[in-house]
């Protein structure tokens, strides 16, 4: 597992880390350590009032975001926005319906019209793994790239948010730190970009019992070698865990041979009050969003007491504008150099 783990993080590196170790752009939780997701931890966390409050800043004052989303989103894509509005940038939506993408021009030259328009900062969702990685690497390593969510590899500001939700409402409330955890993240393993994310994520802070519980259809071939606990049962996945991690069973998958149907999904994976019982009496509920009640979890459960949900929500905001504002300051240190 090591292995592998430190072979994606050496990909993952470059192009996103300066020579100094700041973030300049913002691709994947691979390739970054412990002291740097903590980074991104703490300056998230210091855009709280003491209230509890998001406050604005003015880091991205004059500096021009665009939002390339080539794939729908709205919670991922208003939640960038409303965090670009809070920095301060001018921010522009590009029409990806109506672009020149679908008028047969290339990805590149889409992207160096947007730079020559005196772009700053791009944040691309895309369809393709590794666009996020290609556009910086290869073609607008200039401009400040962060990966929205990209095919079925990486959705790294929902896994940074997901550490910040977990540090904030659980790690500070219990006096605790991440290596004392165990997590369980329950669902479609195969083919989610926010448990891979999550996962990365969580070794990286120290986490040893990461447990993914899901059908043998809905996971990964050899994800053990990815240092993880497969269960293919609720009731012996969810023993005694601090976090429980919901994820998104997309339409596709139901009525094929992968799932079924949604009942008997929900009657073996749900997230039900008798199967949060069987984690800690403290245990955290969470999931990325959309959730798809009586599918992945019971109404209950997800408007309950233990439910942070509506919270990863808020703590996505602060975790992108600490990205931004991070992948920015880091760019304009390398425009400092040259």
């Amino acid at each position: 597992m090591n292995s592998i783990k430190q072979r994606l993080d050496a990909q993952l590196a470059q192009p996103q880390l300066t020579k100094s170790g700041a973030i300049c752009h913002f691709i994947g939780v691979e390739g970054l350590n412990r002291l740097q997701l903590e980074n991104i931890i703490d300056k998230a966390m210091g855009y709280f009032d003491g209230k509890g409050r998001l406050m604005n800043t003015d880091e991205l004052a004059g500096k021009t975001v665009m939002n390339l989303f080539f794939e729908n989103s709205t919670r991922t894509r208003t939640t960038f926005e409303a965090a670009q509005k809070r920095l301060g940038a001018n921010v522009l939506n590009l029409d990806i319906a109506r672009s020149s993408t679908n008028k047969g021009e290339t990805l590149r030259d889409t992207l160096w019209n947007l730079e020559a328009m005196s772009a700053d900062m791009f944040v691309v969702r895309h369809s393709a793994s590794g666009a996020a990685h290609f556009m910086a690497s290869q073609v607008t390593p200039n401009v400040a790239i962060i990966n929205a969510g990209d095919g079925w590899h990486a959705h790294p500001t929902q896994a940074m948010l997901d550490m910040l939700t977990i540090h904030r409402e659980y790690c500070l409330k219990h006096s605790t730190t991440f290596d004392k955890l165990s997590v369980a993240i329950i669902g479609d393993i195969k083919h989610s970009r926010v448990a891979r994310s999550d996962i990365s994520a969580l070794q990286t802070l120290g986490v040893k019992d990461i447990r993914v519980i899901a059908p043998k259809t809905l996971l990964p071939k050899g994800i053990e070698r990815y240092g993880v606990s497969v269960f293919n049962k609720m009731e012996e996945g969810l023993a005694g865990v601090d976090i429980i991690i919901g994820l998104r069973i997309q339409n596709e998958r139901i009525g094929s041979p992968l799932l079924p149907s949604t009942s008997e999904y929900f009657k073996h994976y749900g997230i039900t009050d008798t199967r949060v019982a069987l984690a800690k009496p403290d245990a955290l509920v969470m999931h990325p969003g959309p959730m798809n009640r009586g599918v992945e979890i019971a109404s209950n459960v997800a408007d309950g007491e233990q439910s942070v949900i509506l919270k990863q929500v808020n703590n996505g905001i602060a975790v992108r504008m600490a990205v931004m504002a991070m992948a920015m300051r880091g760019q304009e240190s390398l425009r400092n150099l040259a």
